[in-house]
């Protein structure tokens, strides 16, 4: 775990089912109210994890709408009734909750006495969207360790994917740290500027490089 974390923010990682998903608890280290984001798999071990760490689920957060990352909401959702935030809601045909809150692309999220950020990053969904809070940034599959999303699935771009990764998330501070929605790296995070010197998705000198890396050389 990265010693650069935030001291004000509790936050825990979770590795969870067949997929190497990442499942994230963050919240406010004061009140205790936390997100989980992209609940998937083991409904019951993530609302153990919320129990032990003592806080209260305050809502849900999707970064994008694959079966993988949101198959755990509807058992969360009958054991506590949170809101449910998700920016893909367009997307997949996503469920018609009534917990949804539709998130406009880009804008600010309060929980307990802290303000989140998200920002959109379509590619490998149209919808999808990253949480960040000062340094932290949790990526879902945007951005991975050393890779980057499929872009070959039913809505995704790879010219969106690139400028998701090159205009949105390259020109935040090196210091960021990414939080990917999968296992799929060495690590299970990175700081954004070791990623621009190793992850051949973000060394791209152009655009056709990108695009040739991503849907013809490196899959």
């Amino acid at each position: 775990m990265n010693n650069n974390m935030p001291s004000e923010i509790l936050f825990k990682q979770l590795s969870l089912g067949p997929m190497e998903n990442f499942v994230y608890i963050i919240g406010d280290q004061a009140t205790r109210q936390v997100l989980v984001v992209d609940p998937a798999w083991e409904a019951d071990r993530i609302i153990a994890e919320v129990g032990a760490l003592n806080a209260t689920l305050a809502g849900i957060f999707i970064t994008h709408s694959h079966p993988d990352h949101i198959n755990a909401i509807d058992d969360i959702l009958k054991v506590q009734e949170v809101p449910l935030y998700v920016s893909d809601f367009e997307f997949l045909g996503f469920m018609d909750s009534p917990n949804m809150v539709k998130l406009d692309r880009n804008e600010s999220l309060k929980i307990g006495g802290l303000e989140f950020e998200t920002l959109h990053t379509p590619g490998h969904t149209p919808g999808s969207i990253c949480l960040k809070y000062k340094n932290v940034l949790i990526t879902g599959d945007t951005l991975f360790i050393d890779g980057c999303g499929r872009c070959d699935l039913p809505g995704g771009d790879p010219k969106q994917m690139y400028d998701s990764l090159y205009h949105v998330i390259s020109p935040l501070p090196d210091d960021t740290v990414i939080y990917p929605g999968h296992c799929y790296g060495h690590n299970d995070s990175a700081t954004l500027g070791d990623q621009k010197r190793s992850n051949p998705y973000l060394t791209c000198t152009s655009e056709d490089i990108f695009l040739s890396r991503r849907m013809g050389l490196y899959f």
